[in-house]
């Protein structure tokens, strides 16, 4: 089985990451700045990649600040992929989002698309796994666009996937051998994003109005109709939205 580090392995994702791996026998370890590792600066890099036969890149930048996060992205998946080359990594997997090939103006979205670029241009075998909005992080999107008691979001189209699912398809796609190409994850069903927080709501029992505003941000950026839409022949999840609301508390 192969030795895979997981750079950014501490958080959400990456924890579920690395249990997946060591269930199905790898050799999995959860590298951050916890452990020594600044993906930023390099520092504890070359150490931590040494003798790795995949790197999977689940780093996050502490700040949504526009020019934070394209810094963070620049810095962290350049060094990381140059980490990588010089340790002979022969596989190297990207977790992103979906909409960063689209004409959009939110910010984390541009510093996502630096970071697969970096990649793709890194000469170390890769695959790039990008995922549709998660319903863990509805509470996100709910708290970025509340004033008071009201949630005001576009209609625009999303389609939600369960974390676990998105865990299952890094490791996946991990343990296989590299695409050189991205592919794309997404839940079951399409949701208008006002429709999914209405729902999201009365399954809480939350009280807050949700208003429809196809003008409103989402994290400071504008939504076309379908731009957190995954391409035709996306991996879909098959966790529903009514199965998942029930494990979950109110949404922020």
């Amino acid at each position: 089985m192969a030795r895979i580090i997981v750079v950014g392995g501490a958080g959400h994702i990456g924890s579920r990451v690395v249990e997946k791996l060591i269930a199905h026998g790898h050799d999995a370890v959860a590298v951050s700045r916890r452990t020594g590792v600044d993906s930023v600066t390099g520092e504890g890099l070359a150490e931590a990649l040494a003798g790795a036969e995949v790197v999977i890149d689940l780093t996050q930048s502490p700040s949504f600040a526009p020019a934070d996060l394209l810094a963070f992205f620049t810095a962290s998946s350049a060094n990381i992929a140059a980490a990588a080359k010089a340790a002979g990594v022969g596989h190297l997997v990207v977790f992103t989002v979906v909409g960063t090939d689209r004409p959009q103006d939110i910010a984390y979205f541009t510093a996502k698309a630096a970071q697969e670029q970096a990649v793709r241009e890194s000469g170390v075998p890769y695959s790039i796994v990008h995922s549709t909005q998660l319903f863990e992080f509805i509470a996100s999107i709910v708290f970025t666009s509340t004033d008071g008691d009201v949630v005001r979001v576009s209609d625009a189209l999303i389609q939600p996937l369960a974390l676990d699912e998105a865990a299952s398809a890094i490791a996946r796609t991990a343990a296989g051998r590299p695409l050189n190409a991205d592919v794309e994850l997404a839940g079951p069903e399409v949701f208008g994003l006002d429709d999914l927080i209405r729902r999201t709501f009365a399954a809480q029992r939350d009280q807050r109005s949700v208003v429809t505003d196809p003008a409103a941000p989402y994290f400071g950026g504008h939504l076309e109709e379908r731009t957190l839409l995954p391409v035709e022949g996306a991996q879909l999840g098959d966790t529903r939205l009514d199965e998942w609301l029930p494990s979950t508390e109110r949404a922020a």
